[in-house]
């Protein structure tokens, strides 16, 4: 596997209706070179298309209602949890797992990603509420692909640059040798998705390898193998913003669960962008002052 250097980018937070094009511009036009990856994370993108949804304005069915007060409580909160490896204040914060907010979310969660995936204790399907306010989640990209040719498009027209655009998730996708497997949808050849709750289940009672599951790619040819890595070490170096999770959120606000405000999201460093570099002829390089990479 290739060496690479990575330059997290840090930006404003992207508020709906957010020219991001113009802001991806901006932040990366003295930074990338012909031949650079650039990744982007896929809730940024939500976020700044519009594509999220309000949950306190959501009715639950009673299948979300079902899902919320005895799966999330009882089947995650005293096995689910334990048999996947959970931190120890994961598997307490499910067994209080909140009834209304979460049927809320389970209604959202069965309507745009199914039923298997709402099973998940999370990150269903690709919907997340972390890193934004009070009940809003981003759901993912209709159309992950579309939106990476139209960010590689437009680097080149403003700057010149031939770069690879890379759109990825804090899912995880898992490997099992050469085969890779993840529960949310991704358009990146290679990458199969599989089952929702069961390939978390899977992937996590195993202890497979996981990583960051690469969305889309354009500009670049890239096998499955090095666009998850490529994805992994850039979600390390972008680290988590305002919060891993909803709870971690809140509790960095000192706030209820849905009491963090737009406000309060404007004040953390956000870094939606990384730009990565493969390291010259495989040896190590010394970072570059003028652009900031590092090792």
């Amino acid at each position: 596997m290739a060496k690479y250097l990575l330059r997290p980018v840090t930006t404003k937070y992207w508020k709906p209706r957010e020219n991001f094009l113009k802001e991806i511009a901006v932040a990366v036009e003295n930074l990338v070179e012909d031949g650079d990856f650039m990744t982007v994370s896929e809730k940024a993108l939500s976020t700044a298309l519009g594509n999220i949804v309000n949950e306190e304005h959501v009715k639950p069915g009673v299948l979300a209602h079902l899902i919320a007060k005895y799966w999330m409580r009882i089947a995650w909160g005293y096995f689910l949890g334990i048999m996947c490896h959970l931190y120890k204040r994961t598997v307490q914060r499910l067994r209080e797992y909140p009834i209304v907010e979460g049927s809320r979310h389970k209604q959202v969660a069965l309507h745009h990603a199914g039923f298997l995936s709402a099973l998940m204790h999370g990150s269903e399907g690709g919907i997340d509420g972390s890193n934004l306010p009070y009940s809003y989640v981003s759901l993912p990209l209709p159309n992950a692909q579309k939106t990476a040719e139209k960010i590689r498009s437009y680097i080149k027209r403003k700057t010149g640059k031939n770069i690879c655009v890379i759109i990825v998730d804090t899912d995880k996708t898992y490997s099992f040798l050469n085969f890779h497997f993840t529960p949310r949808p991704t358009s990146v050849k290679g990458i199969h998705l599989f089952g929702g709750v069961i390939a978390y289940l899977v992937g996590r009672f195993l202890r497979l390898k996981r990583r960051a599951t690469p969305i889309a790619v354009a500009g670049c040819q890239l096998d499955a193998e090095e666009a998850l890595h490529i994805a992994e070490i850039s979600n390390r170096a972008r680290g988590v913003g305002a919060g891993e999770t909803v709870w971690d959120m809140a509790d960095k606000f000192e706030v209820e669960l849905t009491g963090v405000s737009w406000e309060m999201l404007e004040k953390v460093k956000h870094k939606p962008l990384v730009v990565v570099r493969r390291k010259k002829g495989g040896q190590i390089e010394k970072p570059c002052s003028a652009n900031g990479y590092f090792l």
